[in-house]
This record gives structure tokens, C-alpha cells and sequence, in this order.
């Protein structure tokens, strides 16, 4: 998901600079809501990859992965550009009918990659991951990438239906050493409804609901949201008056829709890959193994809390940042 977020702001650039552009989008079918809501999306071809692969010789033979190859090949395309830079997505971007683009072996995250384009483009690796996808589409459409605010071009309501200012919290993420420790969940959720404010908690899965009943049961605040759309949840955040998320796509999201956002950094980086956003922070751990890009916490000494590098961002921290985002909006 994170990926389809870095994207969206080169697709604005590229309909800034060629009037009328329009794009279809190839995306994993769990996050094929979110190229939709860019206005110069003209259509969404979902694909399966995650799926298919705990049965290719099924989902062939139910006809599937056959139907997705129609549609990916129902028109002859002026320029296909592959914005992963994956072994995966260089082969989709092969199927497809037209002149393919792509970051060169020195630039791509696989440089195997590079070898399926007709044309490779070398983007710095040092940049950010934004900045390397507006650069790849400046380079594959002719135009020259502008230096203006980041632009993600969403089209999305928000959803606000009290009085009442509400919270986001993103506690759930797919690395168990980028959680923030639910004790510190705890205390930030009592100190927000202490100040008058409702508190949401998503979640994606059986662990995530349970982690998110533990936080709303040991702070005696809180609501558990219902299973929501990508879109439902696009809303939720875009009303919210702030959010406080670990590093996952929904913190991108939300980075994305200029909501009052921090975001927690342990185990990752955040000048590479960090989310971007008008009314973003980004707090970086402070520690001797941070950032580790380690996808488990393996730190054997002394701690207080775990992940241990969470320790040097504790919630009253947080909650300054936080509301010095929200005053910044009230003001």
C-alpha cells in the first residue's frame, strides 16, 4: 500500500504537464481502491499475486490469472512504466502492450528487473522514495519534475459525523518490531480522552483486534472500528483531528490526506521511506540498534519496554507532537 501511495503524487505531476493524461493502474487487489481516487485514474486492473501464489496450478485452471492477462492486454498502451522496480511488477508490466519503462539496474530495488523494460532510467538511490517515482515519470513522459509541495491528488470525503473531535490510532503493522509497545498505547489513549477527545483503533486481523481490545479494556477509553473498505477508512481518517500510527500504509494514507499526523519510527528509516505529508511528523527512535531494518527485535539487553528502542519515544512525547499538528490547524 505504501507503494501506491508513494505514487500518486508523480501521477499529479504528470497531469499538470500533459493535459488530459490519463492512466490505468495494474495494483494488488487489496488496495485497488486507492488508485481510484486519483482523478487522472481512468481505470483499476486488480491483480492477485499475493493470493495466486498459495495456488498458481488453481487459480490458472479456474481461469483467472487468464482473465487478468485479457484485461492487462485489452488496449495498446502509449507508455507503460513499472514504479516498483520488482521482479514481479517487471513482469506485469512486460505483459502488457506497449513501450515499457522502468528504473535501470543501477536504480531498481531488483536490478534483475531492469532487463524486462525497453527502456531503463537511472534515479538516484539516495532520494526519497516520493521523489524517485516523480523523477522516473518526468523521465519516461518528457517533462521536467517540479519543485512545488507534494501534491497526492486524492479525491476523498471525510467522515465526521460528531460533535465530538476524534483520534486515530495505527497501532497494527506487518513487523513485529515496529509495534509501539501497547503499554504506551495505554497511556496516550488516556491522556487524549482526558482532553476531551474520542479515540478510533482499526484493525486488519484476529491479532490487531485483540491488541486494539486490550488498549480500549487497560485505558477505559476507546472504540474498536467495525472492518472498514479502504475507503471507509480513507474517510475516517481524512475527519480525524489527528492520528498517531506506526510505520504501515495506513500512516502513508494518512500523511497523504494532510491530516494532523505522527508517526513512529523504530526498526526503519525515515528519510528514504518516511511518510510525507503537509501536517506530518516523523519521529525517529533514538538507540544503539536503531534503525535496525530488522523485521524482529532481537536487542538482549536491558529494557523497560519492547521494542526497546521505543523506549526513547514515550507517549508524552508523542502527545506533544501531536497536539503542536493539531494546534497547528486550529490556529
Amino acid at each position: 500500500m505504501g507503494d501506491l501511495i508513494h505514487t500518486l503524487p508523480a501521477l499529479t505531476d504528470a497531469a499538470a504537464a500533459i493535459p488530459g493524461v490519463r492512466f490505468d493502474w495494474v495494483a494488488e487487489e487489496s488496495f485497488a481502491e486507492v488508485p481510484a481516487w486519483h482523478p487522472a485514474v481512468e481505470r483499476v486492473i486488480p491483480v492477485a499475486i499475493r493470493r495466486w501464489r498459495k495456488g498458481w496450478i488453481k487459480s490458472w485452471r479456474s481461469g483467472e490469472i487468464r482473465e487478468f492477462r485479457r484485461q492487462l492486454r485489452q488496449q495498446e498502451y502509449d507508455q507503460i512504466i513499472d514504479a516498483q522496480g520488482l521482479f514481479k511488477s517487471a513482469l506485469l508490466a512486460h505483459m502488457a502492450r506497449g513501450d515499457t519503462t522502468g528504473l535501470d539496474a543501477g536504480s531498481a530495488r531488483e536490478p534483475g528487473a531492469a532487463r524486462f523494460y525497453r527502456r531503463g532510467i537511472p534515479v538516484a538511490r539516495d532520494m526519497h522514495a516520493i521523489e524517485r517515482v516523480r523523477s522516473l515519470f518526468a523521465q519516461a513522459l518528457g517533462y521536467t519534475k517540479p519543485e512545488t509541495e507534494l501534491d497526492y491528488g486524492l479525491s476523498v470525503n471525510s467522515l465526521n459525523s460528531s460533535d465530538t473531535p476524534y483520534l486515530v490510532f495505527l497501532h497494527g503493522t506487518t513487523w513485529s518490531s515496529k509495534l509501539w509497545p501497547v503499554e504506551y498505547w495505554v497511556e496516550l489513549a488516556r491522556t487524549a480522552a482526558s482532553q476531551g477527545y474520542d479515540i478510533y483503533l482499526p484493525w486488519g486481523s484476529a491479532e490487531e483486534q485483540e491488541r486494539a481490545r486490550q488498549i480500549v479494556h487497560r485505558s477505559g477509553s476507546g472504540n474498536l472500528l467495525p472492518r472498514q473498505t479502504l475507503t471507509e477508512m480513507a474517510r475516517r481518517l481524512a475527519g480525524a483531528a489527528g492520528v498517531v500510527g506506526v510505520d504501515s500504509g495506513l500512516a502513508h494514507l494518512a500523511a497523504a490526506l494532510s491530516t494532523p499526523a505522527v508517526t513512529l519510527y523504530g526498526p526503519t528509516r525515515t528519510e528514504l521511506t518516511g511518510a510525507r505529508g503537509r501536517l506530518q511528523t516523523n519521529l525517529q527512535a533514538q538507540f544503539e540498534c536503531a534503525p535496525c531494518m530488522r523485521k524482529e527485535c532481537d536487542y538482549s539487553g536491558a529494557s523497560e519496554v519492547s521494542p526497546a528502542c521505543f523506549g526513547s519515544l514515550p507517549p508524552v512525547d508523542v502527545w506533544a507532537n501531536l497536539q503542536i499538528r493539531m494546534d497547528g490547524v486550529a490556529g
